[in-house]
């Protein structure tokens, strides 16, 4: 069974950063493709960076430059640097692998709130 524990999230002020972090368990987590979504209020799921199981690394347009992905397959952990946070990144993120048409393939953890506040 897949568990997807994200954590890191909180209140920041404009321009100030955040790491997030997320666990997977019930995994052979190295094999796969990872990637950090949000769901501000009222949108859809996004998903705003991936690293590949060859660490191959994408961004959405809105973060990139601001936001670095990172994994640490040894610890089953795939981290999300956010710098430079504007008020539009005010949304909650979560974690999960990326299958195909960026798809994802598990279950939800509860995910992490960030809020930022101009």
């Amino acid at each position: 069974q897949v568990q997807l524990v994200e954590s890191g999230g909180g209140l920041v002020q404009a321009g100030g950063s955040l790491r997030l972090s997320c666990v997977a368990s019930g995994i052979m987590f190295r094999i796969f493709d990872m990637g950090w979504y949000r769901q501000a209020p009222g949108k859809q799921r996004e998903l705003v960076a991936s690293i590949t199981s060859i660490r191959s690394i994408n961004y959405a347009d809105a973060v990139k430059g601001r936001f670095i992905i990172s994994r640490d397959n040894a610890k089953n952990t795939v981290s999300l640097q956010m710098n430079s946070l504007i008020s539009e990144d005010t949304a909650i993120y979560s974690c999960n692998g990326i299958g195909g048409s960026g798809r994802a393939l598990w279950y939800w953890g509860q995910g992490t709130q960030v809020t930022v506040s101009s």
